[in-house]
């Protein structure tokens, strides 16, 4: 839904060919490539992943990726987004889904991508 919306508005404001290739090819895939130093991702296994880890509640198979539940308090709805916004500066290539229970039980993080993220979840993020 956000990338209809934002092909929708790229378009409406460039008007051109260009735009429309840019945000509507949904068959060029990114590369499932990490951009964080082999530091920078033993930094990130040791601390934002391995509170992400201790909190999933449940972890479901997706074709493309997969969900996780956790619990839906206000501290992990903070730490997920904080983990979206800083996870996708060095993986363009995942797609980010984050639905929260208005009650607080549970909060659902999806991670999908293109063919090979599934592998790159378990192997690089532990998740």
């Amino acid at each position: 839904m956000v990338r209809a919306f934002c092909c929708t508005a790229l378009l409406a404001f460039c008007g051109n060919a260009i735009a429309q290739e840019a945000c509507c090819d949904k068959d060029k895939a990114l590369p499932v490539t990490c951009t964080l130093t082999t530091e920078e991702m033993r930094m990130r296994k040791e601390t934002v992943l391995a509170s992400l880890k201790a909190q999933v509640v449940d972890r479901k198979e997706l074709e493309n990726g997969y969900r996780y539940t956790f619990p839906g308090t206000d501290r992990m709805v903070d730490e997920l987004a904080e983990f979206i916004k800083t996870e996708r500066t060095c993986c363009a290539f995942f797609s980010f889904g984050l639905t929260i229970a208005g009650d607080k039980s549970t909060a659902y993080l999806e991670l999908t991508g293109p063919q090979g993220t599934k592998e790159m979840i378990q192997h690089e993020l532990g998740l």
